[in-house]
């Protein structure tokens, strides 16, 4: 499942399970790239918000991101991992896995 997120519900759609959201840029071309991967993952049943990082510099800048596309796994509304660039569907299945 794919979530928009932005101001008024990053913090409620985070706060609780296992959530895996992608801030990015629209000019981003790995951003894009990553697309089709996070699809399959949604697909798949993995709960995923997207942050549109131009709209939305606030939250960016709340966890400290500075490149695109960079993740964060929430775990019961807790930073469980942060990492950067572009991932595999695998690379992410693992990361995602191993916090199940």
């Amino acid at each position: 499942m794919f979530v928009e997120l932005n101001d008024n519900n990053f913090e409620n759609e985070t706060n609780n399970g296992l959530k895996l959201v992608d801030f990015y840029t629209t000019w981003c071309k790995y951003c894009q790239n990553e697309e089709n991967v996070l699809k399959e993952l949604s697909d798949n049943g993995f709960w995923i918000g997207k942050l549109d990082c131009d709209k939305y510099p606030e939250i960016a800048k709340k966890y400290g991101i500075s490149g695109f596309p960079s993740f964060i796994l929430f775990k019961e509304g807790k930073l469980a991992a942060q990492f950067a660039g572009y991932h595999t569907k695998s690379q992410l299945l693992n990361k995602l896995t191993s916090y199940l």
